[in-house]
């Protein structure tokens, strides 16, 4: 059996968190900032977690996470 190809645009986007969980970056940060709070904008900067239905289609996406 070969082996399998990872989705290469879902591993530059996803990492795995030490106990198992998928990490994932906020969205809404890249323009339009200046009407976003300075709060909103420094919480978005932290990574956030995938929701858990989308758990199994990332892990598909990313057989070697």
């Amino acid at each position: 059996m070969p082996k399998m190809k990872t989705k290469r645009g879902a591993a530059k986007r996803f990492k795995a968190t030490g106990s198992g969980k998928i990490r994932r970056a906020k969205a809404f940060t890249s323009h339009i900032l200046t009407k976003k709070s300075t709060k909103q904008k420094r919480n978005l900067r932290k990574a956030g977690l995938i929701a858990d239905v989308d758990v199994k289609a990332v892990k598909r996406m990313l057989p070697y996470l």
